[in-house]
């Protein structure tokens, strides 16, 4: 091999490698990996006797957050706690007795459907059931 065709091949290389170097994490950042969420279908929101009446409890559903509502009637109700507007986390105002998306002033009443502002759908109800001394959130099927 001659010293020119070396040469060459080196350079040659080594452009290749930057360019490579330079495109891959455009590449990557364009075409994400899809994560694998493990399935919950149930979770243990609260004990028994841990929310007053009119008072909520913010609780991790996987990897998003839900919401347990004690309503002044003492019924559980429980929601995903993501706004289907902006994905904000919602909050109980137990003063009005609605849910409240804090981002654009949105509304649910305690049935999770809108009732002011801009969200365009209702909270992903959850259903909640009594075992024991554990409040049982899972999902609807």
């Amino acid at each position: 091999m001659k010293r020119r065709n070396f040469i060459n091949y080196f350079l040659g290389g080594s452009l290749v490698g930057t360019i490579i170097a330079f495109l891959y994490p455009i590449i990557s950042f364009i075409l994400p990996t899809k994560q694998t969420e493990a399935v919950i279908k149930k979770i243990t929101a609260a004990k028994l006797g841990e929310l007053a009446p009119n008072m909520s409890k913010i609780f991790k559903f996987g990897t998003s957050p839900g919401i347990l509502i004690n309503t002044p009637d003492g019924e559980l109700r429980a929601f995903s706690a993501i706004c289907t507007h902006l994905t904000c986390t919602i909050i109980y105002e137990s003063d009005t007795g609605t849910i409240l998306c804090p981002c654009h002033n949105g509304r649910f009443d305690l049935s999770g459907n809108v009732v002011s502002g801009p969200p365009p759908a209702p909270l992903e109800s959850y259903n909640v059931e009594i075992s024991g001394d554990d409040i049982i959130v899972s999902k609807k099927a």
